[in-house]
């Protein structure tokens, strides 16, 4: 008789990031990376049951209108109403279900509502720019928003960063928060932004792009970009360090 196999010390690791693909921790024209990179060499640890599995995020703290930051508030928020939409899938292509995905972001004036950020663009006291849902069996998430604008930020002179919003995605295991950056298509500012520049593979940039998508546009209502978020492999979303 052959030993008995214990199913729960066979662990599938994870496939690994193509080179290039997502930005070091440290890149000097990013400036505050220098102040958090490593000072010495990662160590590569192996991957166990600690890293795959863990508890499952609960629904209860999703609300109706958490994925939809037009109506968080009593009245309309200004500036362009838009749809992203998108999936979340893993290293395989398969779909990712049941993932808290958290976004946050600037109003269309280029300001966070947030005490450190101080420079001279309105408020919106219509728009908070925080918001959250989770993924369908299908990988699917959608969120109703405003497009962001530009801002002004301390890294070097004259710097502005492109209109973006932030993405969080929680999976199901306690280390598993990823960070990335969704940017929309044709921003001048790409060439001139540190963040951006950080992947040093041009093919991996191109992922952070949103795409303009006109099944997602809404006639006389919204305009709809598509943004799918690969969590590992060589075809990955750059994600932040």
């Amino acid at each position: 008789m052959g030993h008995p196999t214990n199913e729960r010390l066979i662990v599938t690791p994870y496939r690994r990031n193509g080179g290039g693909s997502q930005p070091p921790s440290l890149y000097e024209p990013y400036r505050s990376s220098v102040r958090r990179a490593p000072a010495q060499p990662l160590i590569l640890l192996p991957t166990t049951l600690s890293e795959v599995t863990g508890p499952v995020y609960g629904y209860g703290e999703v609300g109706e209108t958490d994925n939809d930051l037009t109506r968080q508030h009593t009245g309309e928020p200004l500036g362009e109403r838009i749809i992203v939409t998108g999936r979340v899938l893993d290293s395989n292509g398969h779909p990712v279900p049941r993932a808290l995905i958290e976004v946050w972001q600037a109003n269309s004036a280029g300001r966070y509502v947030h005490a450190v950020d101080q420079h001279p663009a309105p408020l919106d006291p219509n728009f908070t720019g925080t918001g959250r849902t989770l993924t369908d069996e299908n990988g699917g998430y959608r969120f109703v928003t405003i497009k962001p604008g530009p801002y002004p930020w301390l890294n070097h002179y004259n710097a502005w960063r492109p209109a973006h919003i932030h993405f969080s995605i929680f999976g199901r295991a306690f280390l598993s928060r990823l960070v990335t950056q969704m940017y929309f298509p044709g921003d001048p500012l790409f060439a001139f932004d540190p963040i951006f520049q950080s992947v040093p593979d041009e093919k991996a940039r191109q992922r952070m792009i949103s795409r303009f998508d006109l099944e997602t546009t809404q006639p006389q209502w919204a305009t709809g970009y598509k943004f799918d978020i690969v969590l590992r492999g060589p075809e990955a979303t750059p994600f932040e360090s």
